[in-house]
């Protein structure tokens, strides 16, 4: 039978959701607390892979298992051994084919800028000091992202992946006094997409960079002449969405 399983956690301790020799990972303390509460080893397979730092408050994995899950007992057992800062949050029986990455419909991230100090979100936010930022500038730019489909530009070199194309649907800067939040939503990303795109448009908003030159960047396919990548603490993964005849039993 395959489940899967909806979970969230704070990236700050992690070396990204992948397990990787030698530091610390998301997986790892999924799987080490699944294989312990099932007394089997259990692999779990990932909606995606978010970098290091990376947070996320909703996270799809999948595993494969003979036992019957009582989902409110073992989401029980399962966060009575993870980490604090990982957390289970639904179980659900899907069609054996399901795949939580090969067929998500769409993947949502935030990216949140605060724009002053504040020690309490020192952990979720890129904290900018007295910089002023032109929003509708930004926003204006962001639009573009809508328009193309070649993301090269914005990936991280040597990625080994068979297309740099994804379809963006949505790329929106939302304000709510100090705290900046830029929205995007695609059915796929590129490592390290989300924060090279938000460093772009934060030259703009600086006024390093102009509208205009966001679509050179793009058409370039040069890494090189995006921004930088913004720090991985501000970045969220905030959503995935499904097919309904895939996921429903």
């Amino acid at each position: 039978m395959r489940y899967f399983i909806e979970l969230s956690y704070n990236g700050k301790k992690y070396f990204g959701w992948q397990i990787q020799p030698d530091v610390v990972s998301v997986q790892e303390k999924v799987n080490l607390a699944f294989s312990t509460i099932l007394n089997t080893p259990i692999l779990t397979t990932a909606a995606g892979r978010t970098d290091t730092g990376v947070h996320a408050s909703q996270m799809f994995v999948h595993i494969d298992t003979e036992v019957t899950l009582d989902t409110d007992d073992y989401i029980y057992k399962l966060n009575a051994v993870l980490p604090d800062d990982i957390a289970i949050h639904s179980i659900f029986k899907v069609q054996k084919e399901a795949h939580t990455r090969f067929h998500a419909n769409s993947r949502s991230y935030e990216y949140k800028i605060f724009q002053g100090r504040n020690p309490f979100l020192l952990d979720t936010t890129w904290q900018l000091y007295q910089q002023k930022l032109d929003i509708p500038k930004m926003n204006k730019a962001a639009e573009i992202l809508l328009v193309h489909q070649n993301f090269k530009c914005f990936s991280r070199s040597k990625t080994d992946v068979k297309t740099y194309n994804c379809t963006i649907t949505r790329a929106e800067w939302i304000q709510d006094g100090k705290l900046l939040t830029f929205h995007i939503t695609a059915d796929r990303f590129l490592r390290n997409m989300v924060r090279a795109i938000v460093g772009t448009l934060i030259d703009v908003g600086k006024g390093k960079k102009e509208i205009t030159d966001l679509e050179k960047i793009i058409k370039s396919q040069d890494r090189s002449n995006a921004g930088s990548s913004a720090p991985a603490q501000g970045l969220t993964l905030t959503g995935v969405t499904y097919p309904e005849t895939i996921i429903h039993v």
